[in-house]
């Protein structure tokens, strides 16, 4: 069974901001150090997602559970910046889920270096000195599927929920045309 795990999504407010006057007028919620990386990050105290708003006017939101969990959490943040005087009023220009990153479990060890080659080298990739997990890019799905020995797996770049379903049951599939059961 395929989880979510992160909703990233995107919009543009469609005017630029000065991001220190934003942060100055909601340093509750905001924290700015352009030092350190160019966005402001929103973080109302009560929620798990982040809000990244760029000089453009272009934000992103990560680390929301659902689709609807990321447009509220927009809701909340155009009604916000609407309340301040930031925005004339709290509707944006665009708004777009852009992936989903979600988790399934085979229930069952893997052997990853068996699986390389059986997958193919051309559509895998595994180096354990540098990262525990099999890459693996399913050259009939826009996903990327992260494999691990326990037999996790995460699956990011999902443009929506079926996605990552269709492409959770064909790479269990293919594992199990590998590799034979425990």
């Amino acid at each position: 069974m395929v989880q979510i795990v992160n909703v990233v999504a995107s919009g543009s407010l469609n005017v630029e901001q000065d991001l220190k006057a934003v942060a100055e007028e909601l340093d509750d919620v905001v924290d700015y150090d352009p030092n350190k990386y160019p966005g402001a990050y929103f973080r109302f105290s009560d929620a798990t997602s982040l809000i990244t708003l760029y000089r453009t006017g272009k934000y992103i939101i990560t680390g929301a559970d659902s689709e609807g969990d990321a447009s509220a959490i927009r809701a909340r943040f155009l009604e916000l910046l609407a309340e301040r005087g930031i925005l004339d009023s709290p509707d944006d220009d665009w708004f777009t889920v852009q992936n989903f990153v979600c988790t399934a479990d085979l229930d069952r060890s893997l052997n990853l270096n068996a699986l390389a080659i059986g997958l193919g080298l051309e559509w895998t990739e595994y180096e354990p000195e540098q990262f525990p997990g099999l890459i693996f890019r399913p050259p009939d799905a826009p996903c990327v599927a992260l494999l691990f020995a326990s037999g996790k797996i995460v699956l990011t770049g999902c443009p929506d929920i079926e996605t990552a379903e269709t492409t959770f049951e064909d790479v269990q599939s293919q594992i199990h045309s590998l590799l034979p059961a425990d």
